[in-house]
This record gives structure tokens, sequence and C-alpha cells, in this order.
């Protein structure tokens, strides 16, 4: 599949989990190759169908010291199952949570990179404190577009699988890319492991008329348990054999991609409901121990 232009520091996404404003600009000297081809697109964008109100991208820490702070004022023994319960609920599904709630798709048929070992050559090990080069942010991304057109290929879409192969290579109707632009948001290192997800961002059944669809890649950290980057790409449907871009999108990948776009408005329903229902639980702990009138810090054996 072939990279028509790299951008590596535009404007951050305009996505369910922002980072603040502030966020450092700590990519400081990515460099990628680039070449020209004559698929560009002047048409303007599809406007997407994200409405909802983002969620904080430090949820799952920020829950994580609520339930803290209530362990420190004491919880009676059934409060404390309580607490131990959505802890368990976090650590098994804080995947789905982070990547779920903004529709992409995380079960194992449709996940493209899982927890991917980050290896010390990605880092730019010469600097003092070194993080994964930044191109290999892309890199990342790259290998999860063509596995997940694999996954289509082996579970999803089997009944055409020479036809979905055929997507990341020069025969037939194949993809190409672009352009891709990156939104770091934080300085990932070794060790780590990264496990990568692709969503569509615009209805298909509108994008794919001019044969083109655009794809966001996210970028989690295993250890952080947070979006490493964020990854927009752009792809085009090319005639290998007749040399230029498609009039239109083969039959199977329109049928397949209206059907994903239809599970991924799904997921973000149920894994939204998910983290209400969890942001209640807290709240009701809260309210059980330290935000009442009468509480009192449990400083245990320190207290006299």
């Amino acid at each position: 599949m072939a990279a028509l232009r790299v951008l590596p520091r535009p404007r951050p996404l305009n996505s369910l989990l922002q980072f603040s404003a502030r966020t450092p600009r700590w990519h400081h000297h990515s460099s990628a190759a680039a070449t020209n081809a004559s698929t560009s697109d002047s048409t303007p964008k599809i406007q997407t169908s994200q409405s909802e109100s983002p969620v904080d991208p430090r949820w799952l820490s920020l829950i994580k010291r609520r339930i803290g702070k209530c362990l420190m004022f004491g919880l009676k023994p059934s409060q404390v199952l309580e607490a131990g319960r959505i802890l368990q609920q976090i650590a098994r599904d804080w995947r789905e949570l982070v990547a779920g709630s903004q529709g992409f798709l995380t079960h194992k048929t449709r996940r493209a990179v899982y927890r991917q070992n980050v290896a010390w050559g990605d880092m730019d090990s010469m600097l003092v404190k070194g993080h994964v080069n930044n191109v290999t942010y892309a890199r990342y991304a790259e290998t999860a577009r063509v596995n997940l057109m694999r996954n289509y290929a082996t579970y999803i879409d089997p009944e055409h699988r020479t036809e979905w192969t055929n997507l990341v290579g020069p025969r037939g109707i194949g993809l190409i890319l672009q352009s891709i632009k990156v939104d770091y948001k934080f300085p990932m290192t070794w060790p780590d492991q990264v496990t990568v997800y692709h969503r569509l961002t615009q209805n298909p059944a509108d994008s794919l008329k001019r044969s083109m669809f655009e794809q966001e890649a996210l970028i989690l950290s295993e250890a952080k348990q947070r979006p490493a980057a964020r990854c927009l790409e752009q792809n085009v449907l090319y005639d290998y054999r007749q040399q230029r871009r498609c009039t239109e999108p083969p039959s199977f990948l329109a049928e397949q991609f209206q059907k994903t776009w239809e599970l991924q408005e799904a997921a973000k329903r149920e894994w939204r409901q998910r983290i209400t229902e969890i942001e209640s639980a807290v709240r009701q702990l809260e309210l059980d121990s330290w935000d009442r009138p009468d509480a009192v810090e449990d400083l245990g054996s320190a207290r006299k």
C-alpha cells in the first residue's frame, strides 16, 4: 500500500477523546518519505456524525483516583466489594471503555494490532530521554491498515477473500493511501506494547460515492492504558488495471463498510452507557464516604 503524503504535525483530530490544547509538542524531528501522485481530491470534506460531548482522555486514571479517595475515608465491606468490582471491570474492559466508546471495534476479528512489543530500536535512543520515533507511529498504523484488510478476508467476509487481499497489493482494485496525519499524544518509550484499532470516520454511504474513505487509527499504549497517537488516513480506491481512480466502489467493500459503520455506532452507544454506569457507581461511593458533612479520613494506625 503506497503512502503518498505524511504530515507529522497536524492540528488535533476532531475525535471523542481530546487532549488539552496545552499538550506539549514533544515531537521534534519527524521525517518521512513522500511521493507525488495524481490522486488528490479537492472535494469538500463530508461531515461526520460525531456530535457527542468529549470523554476526558485521562478518564481511567481519574476513576481509579476517585475510588482510592473513597477507600482513604473508609468504606463498609459491601462498599469495598463494589469498589473492587468496578476496578475489576476497568482492568478487564479498559480498551473497550477507551476505544469502544469512540466507535472503534475491539473484537479479536476486528483489531488490527494487539499488544505488539515496542522494540528498543523504535526509539530515538541517542537522546537523554529517548522516545519512540515519530515515524514509527505511521508504521504502526500502516501495519494495522494491512492487517485490517486481512481480517476482512479471513474472518469477516471470507467469500471475497481474494478481493480483500488484493486491496493491499497492485492487482485489480487496490487502496492507495492519499494522506496520513499523525496527532501525537505523549512520548511513548520502551518497554511497552501497542494495540491499534481502526474506525471509519464518515458514513460510507456518502464517502464511497467518491471512491475514497477516511479512517482513524487509534494507537494505544498498553503500559499507560491511554492513546499514544492518532492517525487520520485518507484512502483512495484505485484500479491498477485501468491505471486510474475507481469510478465507483466494489460492491463487496461498500456492503461490508456499511455494516462496519453500523457496528461502530452500536459500540459507541454500548460503551458510553457502560461509562455512565461506572460514573454513577463511583459517585455513589463518593457520597457514601468522603462527600458528606460528617466525613473523616481513615488514618489507620496513625490515627490517635
